[in-house]
């Protein structure tokens, strides 16, 4: 049977539009941009949508310093912001809609920055510093341009008791509540909590430090500040609905939980503290304020955990393996969970030279491994940080 020129013309048209749509169908589709931090700059890479793997993005940009240890992005999400340790600075970036990333402008501070938070309406950018001594500063935001300092406060043990006030205290996090109206700071006594070295105080190791946020930008100190947070906190984060703060304790392998009461004190959850992998880095709570992922870096883990809504209680979430850590891999010290869908999560494995990357079920907060990883990355990551790509919307809770 010969066929008619129109219908051969019919037919390759109808077998050109089943190609197409397979291959549509099989195209990655970015969900979020995700930046890494290394010694060799800022990588950019794209998230797909379904597996959460991830290619390759935008070029690499320099930090603008030396040795980048931390990443914020503003609310809007058109904002990064870098602390670069080995230069004492903290530098501006734009974010494009690729992810392109353009540098705007840089900050020095007067110490080494260790950690940053900015807080949801993007006035205010906090910046803790120093590895003798610890400060926490706020410095005013202008459609994403770093302004002069509104506020610089050092933090102190004075309060605790006069004879601790010349403890060295060294930062280590700090945290914003989704309100805006809490900062909270993490750092340890090395005067007290000294490996290796001479001890000279006999105070509590291990501290968290709040702050309400006043007019101007002024940090009022919450009653009761300082709180005891065990030996050595390395890391803090809020829920999204203001009510809880958790800190992670690297020396006891621990989680601390606390209560947000009215100005912004802390008070314990009294199950606490709650057991981790072994030296625990890092820590990440979802966009839905149902789950908590802490990276371990002794063990190269993440501990999941699912967080009582009534209570704040974290309780392990159990994969089907019957354990509550997963494998990433060597040394992860930053972790998050994507903002776009909050399904990923992703670690930066400083002596992995990689990213480790895992699907969270939406319904239990377990984690499986996503595709092909974990995925190449420059030379000692040390910090993440993420965008949702195009009009996605947000998975968020609204305090």
């Amino acid at each position: 049977m010969k066929f008619s020129k129109v219908s051969q013309l019919f037919l390759v048209s109808v077998i050109g539009l089943v190609v197409a749509s397979l291959l549509t169908a099989c195209q990655i589709v970015t969900i979020d941009i995700l930046f890494v931090a290394s010694s060799t700059g800022i990588s950019t890479f794209d998230v797909d949508s379904e597996s959460g793997a991830i290619r390759t993005g935008q070029p690499t940009v320099p930090s603008g310093g030396t040795n980048p240890v931390a990443m914020a992005v503003s609310s809007d999400y058109a904002n990064l912001y870098v602390a670069n340790e080995g230069s004492s600075s903290v530098v501006h970036f734009s974010v494009a809609g690729n992810g392109a990333l353009s540098s705007k402008d840089t900050v020095s501070t007067a110490n080494a920055p260790v950690a940053l938070a900015v807080n949801p309406a993007n006035t205010y950018l906090y910046v803790i510093s120093g590895t003798s001594s610890a400060t926490l500063a706020a410095y005013s935001l202008s459609s994403g341009t770093i302004g002069s300092a509104a506020a610089t406060v050092p933090l102190s043990l004075s309060s605790v008791s006069a004879s601790f006030a010349g403890d060295t205290l060294i930062p280590t996090g700090v945290d914003v509540l989704a309100n805006g109206g809490g900062v909270f700071v993490t750092a340890y006594d090395q005067s007290a909590y000294n490996p290796g070295g001479s001890v000279t105080s006999t105070a509590n190791p291990g501290w968290v430090f709040g702050f309400s946020v006043g007019s101007g930008g002024t940090l009022i100190p919450a009653a009761g500040s300082p709180w005891k947070a065990g030996i050595k906190p390395t890391a803090v984060a809020s829920d999204p609905t203001n009510r809880f703060v958790y800190v992670t304790d690297f020396a006891s392998n621990e989680m601390i939980g606390y209560t947000v009461q009215s100005g912004d004190a802390l008070d314990f959850m009294v199950n606490g503290p709650f057991k981790t992998g072994n030296e625990p880095s890092a820590i990440a709570i979802d966009p839905r304020g149902l789950y908590i992922y802490v990276a371990n870096s002794l063990d190269s883990t993440v501990s999941a955990y699912v967080i009582s809504l009534s209570t704040g209680t974290p309780s392990a979430a159990v994969n089907v393996t019957g354990s509550s850590l997963n494998a990433t891999d060597t040394q992860p010290e930053a972790i998050l969970v994507d903002p776009a869908l909050g399904r990923f999560v992703f670690t930066a494995n400083h002596l992995g030279n990689s990213v480790s990357g895992f699907k969270l079920n939406a319904t239990t907060g377990t984690l499986t491994t996503t595709l092909s990883a974990p995925y190449p990355t420059g030379d000692a990551p040390t910090a993440l940080a993420s965008v949702p790509h195009g009009n996605h919307s947000t998975e968020s809770v609204t305090p």
